[in-house]
């Protein structure tokens, strides 16, 4: 018996998207009545029908289906079995029945009794976006299909193709039995047909099976479409999906590729000759004939067949790609017609030799054929005008003219061949590149080429209109701001625009084939897009020099001599910006290189006034920055020093966007030192026990007292003496003080406690292991202990100088630097970042001793 109590008051309005519910009353009006009686009246004698839900067994149990079905207000009743269906009957309301199961004898009995039925993700959908419930013919379990187009091809049996479609109509989608441009996704089950050719050539994607059961298995998942990318590219039907492949022609290393992307794009490959293979791909430069007669079942096709069907991520159709043999006979009857060996081939060979000197005068050195830009139209080489006597400053002006004209079809064919096409939408098988790649690889070479269209059209003019006054200098001023705004941009980065075309070759099977087939055309000139992509850095420099040797044939009363002269200085100042603009680049990368590298390297680190300056590896000699024998990496920049230790053990990795990794941080920092709390540099003498030894002695703004950093460099690339130059210059110039050399102290290392004695041995190493072990993790941070015979000879030398005593010339040779830090430890200091709070504190008496030294 239903549960009728469970029956929810609602409005009389049906809660169906679809008014076709009336269908069967209306049917039942006979036709005599429909003849007679308006519209309006047969709508005032129907009865009102209500949409009302049917909870069936373990439906009604679901407690948050029953809260969606109140939220969007439909009544709703449980049934515990079928024989309820006919006591549930009623023409006031068109029963929907919610079934928890598509597959169990209750579904199908209601489906025989041509109920309607839907599953619980319809409704909790619904409710989640306000909407009413869809109207479907057929049993309708969720929506991941909803608005897709589905058609089938090359599936042979029966079961399986009924299985599919059923499974496709549960998820809401549509069949299609032939395929037009309404469908959105072909099912195949092979590569081949004319339904495979057609979606190919619409870009329509091109499915597994498998996506149809993966989808079904994801039916209970809420907001989970079928059709999103990240899904459906799991199933899609790779291009060489049934294919075995061979290749002929190519190199071994080349050999190699094509069949690890074979692989990779689903297919196979066997030796050339094998009976097995579907496909034979010929190097047409190469080979002129075939070892073999291929069979009628073996497509022989051209390697763009190979590098196209990638590109577009699904099988390209071969017969447009067919290899014809080279001694075809067509191709020797065209050869013959062509053929020299006639009564007048004697002359015929004098004109071709005219017609070839005549070329190689006038025809241009660059492999790239004019791409006739829209400036080009109003004039052409030929129309030229060649002065009776052709004197060096024509020629010269005419090579600036064809260089320029070279470039800019460069230019060109960079944004023709591979920029518009990688930017345009609706390509096959989706973007080959992300909107952010193609910027980084392009950068401004669009406002590159606009500049120079511009500059070639002037020069075009006066090698038109050529007289001897005529200022070739004024030309290039008059464009040199142009130059400083569009070529720094494009130079500075360019060797990221390389690093992100290398990157992308090798994770883009897509854009590597894409790679390979533009840079196969003629208008490449057999060039890669990294060498087109060069000549913007090599431009103007090779301009600077046409201008030189331009001047250099410019008489002096010529008022284009001086022209030239700033035309020349101009560019020089452009190059010299784009050096000085390339340097402060690199030096910001630098710095985010070590922000990467230093895991908890403080954010202010960045900043536009800073650049790195050196690194140096170094092994810790006392108990700071960090424990005797760590390996400590000092980063110095102009204002700062990075202190950062080499990591115990990497826990975890570097999450980046999809599509980039980054290396773990290596290094974990320790301090950053603003440059003016050094306030000694200790050049430690060399001895037996102590090599390339140095300390630096510091006064943190938190400290009453001084305290000392003792490392080995252990790096010989860099001499220690440089180092600690370098290190005492930048201190002068952050407390403003020009006698950098009076920062440098040079003392002996027992003076100070320090020696590298046995860092490196295995018992050393041993023992620092075990004291690292037995350290808590949170163990306190000091920069407060220096040694204490150390702090007490300063003392004694800074109060004997007090009281005007003169020390012994040891005392003078050890200690007649180190008083003057009184001085230096006067100077406020601004810091960068504050010390860590867990600094332990000296006590007040080595505290009170050591505020003589300050």
């Amino acid at each position: 018996m239903a549960d009728n109590s469970a029956l929810a008051s609602t409005a009389g309005s049906t809660g169906l998207a679809d008014s076709s519910i009336f269908d069967s009353k209306v049917a039942e009006t006979s036709k005599e009545n429909l003849c007679i009686r308006s519209a309006s009246c047969v709508e005032e004698e129907m009865p009102q029908i209500e949409t009302r839900v049917i909870l069936v067994q373990e439906s009604g149990k679901q407690e948050e289906l029953i809260k969606a079905l109140k939220e969007i207000k439909l009544p709703f009743v449980k049934m515990e079995s079928v024989e309820e269906v006919k006591s549930l009957d009623s023409p006031e309301f068109e029963n929907v029945f919610i079934v928890m199961d598509f597959q169990d004898s209750v579904f199908n009995e209601l489906y025989k009794a041509d109920c309607r039925v839907i599953g619980p993700p319809v409704v909790l959908n619904c409710a989640e976006k306000g909407e009413p419930l869809p109207f479907a013919c057929r049993p309708l379990y969720c929506t991941s299909m909803m608005n897709l187009v589905i058609c089938f091809t090359g599936f042979r049996k029966k079961e399986e193709l009924v299985r599919l479609v059923t499974l496709v109509h549960h998820m809401g989608g549509v069949i299609r039995k032939d395929f037009n441009s309404k469908v959105t996704h072909l099912v195949a089950n092979c590569t081949q047909g004319e339904k495979f050719r057609v979606a190919v050539s619409l870009g329509t994607p091109i499915m597994k099976p498998e996506w149809i059961y993966k989808a079904w298995e994801r039916r209970d998942e809420q907001d989970f479409c079928a059709s999103v990318d990240d899904f459906r590219n799991e199933f899609k039907v790779p291009p060489f999906q049934d294919c075995i492949l061979s290749f002929l022609g190519f190199s071994d290393e080349e050999k190699t590729n094509m069949e690890e992307m074979t692989k990779m794009q689903g297919g196979n490959y066997l030796p050339v000759g094998d009976e097995r293979c579907t496909h034979l791909i010929v190097e047409e430069n190469i080979v002129k004939e075939l070892p073999f007669e291929p069979s009628k079942k073996l497509y022989v096709v051209k390697q763009e067949w190979f590098w196209g069907s990638i590109q577009m991520d699904a099988r390209a159709g071969e017969t447009m790609y067919l290899y014809e043999k080279a001694n075809t006979p067509e191709l020797k009857k065209s050869v013959s017609l062509l053929s020299l060996n006639t009564p007048n081939s004697n002359r015929k060979r004098r004109r071709l030799k005219e017609t070839l000197a005549q070329l190689s005068r006038e025809a241009d050195s660059s492999p790239f054929p004019p791409q006739t830009p829209k400036s080009c139209t109003k004039s052409t080489k030929n129309s030229t005008p060649v002065p009776s006597k052709q004197s060096a400053r024509w020629q010269v002006a005419k090579e600036l003219y064809q260089t320029e004209s070279n470039y800019v079809n460069i230019l060109a064919t960079i944004i023709q061949l591979f920029q518009v096409p990688l930017e345009e939408e609706g390509q096959r098988g989706g973007p080959i590149l992300a909107p952010e790649e193609i910027k980084t690889i392009f950068g401004s070479i669009p406002d590159i080429l606009d500049v120079h269209t511009k500059i070639k059209d002037d020069l075009e003019d006066l090698i038109v209109n050529w007289d001897e006054s005529k200022s070739i200098g004024d030309i290039f001023l008059k464009y040199s701001k142009d130059l400083v705004k569009i070529y720094p941009p494009f130079v500075n980065f360019f060797e990221m625009s390389k690093e992100t075309i290398i990157k992308c070759e090798k994770q883009k099977p897509r854009f590597h084939a894409f790679l390979k087939i533009n840079q196969a055309k003629p208008e490449c000139g057999r060039q890669s897009l990294v060498e087109l992509l060069i000549r913007p850095v090599q431009r103007l420099p090779s301009v600077a020099l046409l201008l030189n040797d331009l001047k250099k044939h410019t008489s002096e009363e010529n008022p284009d001599k001086s022209t030239l002269e700033k035309a020349i200085g101009s560019l020089k100042e452009v190059m010299t910006h784009i050096n000085e603009d390339k340097r402060k680049t690199e030096a910001q990368k630098q710095i985010f290189d070590v922000v990467y590298e230093v895991d908890g390297c403080p954010a202010n680190l960045l900043s536009s006034h800073r650049s790195l300056v050196q690194r140096v590896e170094t092994i810790s000699l006392g108990e700071l920055p960090c424990d005797r024998g760590e390996q400590v990496t000092l980063f110095l920049f102009n204002d700062c020093l990075e202190i950062a230790r080499k990591r115990h053990k990497v826990i975890g990795t570097f999450r980046s966007p999809p599509g980039h990794t980054r290396p773990p941080a290596s290094l974990k920092h320790i301090h950053l030192m603003p440059l003016s709390q050094i306030k000694k540099v200790l050049d430690i003498r060399e001895t037996e026990d102590c090599h390339n030894a140095f300390a630096l002695l510091v006064r943190p703004p938190t400290e009453q007292a001084n305290v000392l950093l003792s490392f080995q460099m252990t790096s010989e690339e860099l001499p220690k003496e440089n180092w600690l130059k370098m290190l005492c210059r930048h201190v002068a110039n952050t407390i403003c003080k020009a006698d950098a050399e009076n920062l440098i102290y040079t003392a002996d290392p027992e003076s100070f406690e320090v020696n590298t004695k046995d860092m490196d041995s295995t018992l050393s190493r041993a023992s620092r292991a075990i004291k690292k072990t037995s350290k808590k993790v949170t163990r306190a941070f000091s920069f407060s202990k220096t040694p204490k015979r150390a702090l007490r000879r300063a003392l004694m030398t800074s109060q004997s100088s007090a009281e005007g005593r003169s020390p012994s010339s040891n005392e003078k040779h050890v200690m007649s630097r180190l008083a003057s830090t009184s001085s230096l430890a006067g100077i406020p200091s601004p810091s960068l970042v504050s010390l860590p709070a867990f600094f332990e504190r000296r006590s007040h008496t080595l505290s009170r001793s050591t505020t003589h030294l300050i």
